[in-house]
């Protein structure tokens, strides 16, 4: 079988060294997404063939995987299977031997991924909440996130990522991927460790803004479709249960009652309670679920306003650009 690797990357440091020594020898492109640390150098002195993108161009995750992808593509001959990971990950011992087992023995599988837990879960619950987050059932799924091996033939057969999309990109790849009648595969082996660094309500809230910017470009691009109805539940969710809060103040103030706001803690309550019941089912230890019921019920806000930036940065034809929370 014949693998290679696309590694990208912004300002990542230590974490991209440790990222490119755990690459076991695989052949292996780093995309620099215009760092100003070492990140290039030190990726050179390992003997990593590096792309530095083009400062001229927005850069988003998916554009430096396609152009990843398109030098690996001409560098590797045979080039069969690509595993995309970000810089900040570093990639357990034994998850090539086990992902290409899974993709290999399956033509129809376009992507295979593993269990992607953060490094240092306990250090802040905003780590925490990562972990939790990218704890998916195994078995036949509809996405991947940023780390995955890709058979390089169905990446190339739907055209890659669309290079448009700040965020989402990968669940929007998967959509098309299983439009064309491949499977996307969770594998329950241990595949990266991954370093958030998040120790700040901002970096949480500028994370949570960037997954309202996903969903919406997803439901954009794909919402009309009738027998999936891509990303329309989440933008719905995230437009009722954002908006429920303000419109409970300004009734309080229009009204000069407390009783709108009132109503409106304990809808947000209840909801809490729906959330906490879900996750308590999914084997967290005891103290863990509410919290992560509470920021999930929170994160709506900061999600709502990434809809909004999204629905009027497409509606007027401005620029998108990043949403970084490091």
């Amino acid at each position: 079988m014949v693998c290679g690797v696309v590694v990208i990357g912004r300002n990542e440091g230590a974490r991209l060294v440790r990222c490119l020594k755990s690459l076991g020898g695989m052949p292996c492109v780093y995309v620099d997404s215009g760092s100003t640390d070492d990140s290039v150098v030190q990726s050179r002195k390992l003997g990593v063939k590096v792309v530095e993108l083009d400062l001229n161009k927005p850069f988003t995750a998916a554009r430096a995987r396609n152009e990843g992808f398109r030098y690996l593509d001409s560098m590797v001959e045979g080039l069969e299977f690509v595993m995309f990971v970000d810089g900040d990950c570093e990639i357990t011992p034994n998850w090539f031997e086990d992902g290409l087992a899974s993709i290999a023995s399956e033509p129809d599988v376009a992507v295979v991924c593993g269990r992607r837990r953060e490094r240092y879960p306990s250090s802040t619950v905003y780590n925490q909440m990562c972990d939790i987050e990218w704890n998916t059932p195994v078995g036949e799924a509809k996405a991947c996130g940023g780390d995955a091996i890709y058979s390089a033939k169905a990446f190339r057969f739907v055209g890659g990522f669309d290079g448009s999309f700040i965020a989402g990109e990968e669940p929007e790849l998967c959509f098309r991927l299983r439009r064309a009648g491949y499977k996307i595969l969770r594998i329950g082996s241990e595949m990266t460790l991954h370093d958030a660094a998040m120790t700040r309500f901002g970096q949480w809230w500028k994370r949570s803004e960037r997954s309202g910017h996903a969903y919406y470009l997803g439901y954009y691009a794909h919402g009309g479709c009738e027998d999936e109805r891509f990303r329309r539940k989440e933008v719905r969710s995230i437009l009722f249960w954002g908006s429920v809060p303000l419109f409970g103040v300004l009734l309080s103030l229009l009204l000069l009652s407390i009783l709108p706001v009132i109503t409106v803690l304990l809808c947000l309550v209840l909801q809490s309670i729906k959330v906490l019941r879900y996750m308590n089912t999914q084997g967290l230890r005891q103290g863990i679920a509410p919290v992560y019921a509470s920021f999930t019920i929170l994160g709506k806000a900061p999600q709502l306003l990434g809809v909004i930036k999204a629905w009027y940065k497409l509606k007027f034809g401005k620029d998108m650009h990043l949403v970084e929370y490091k």
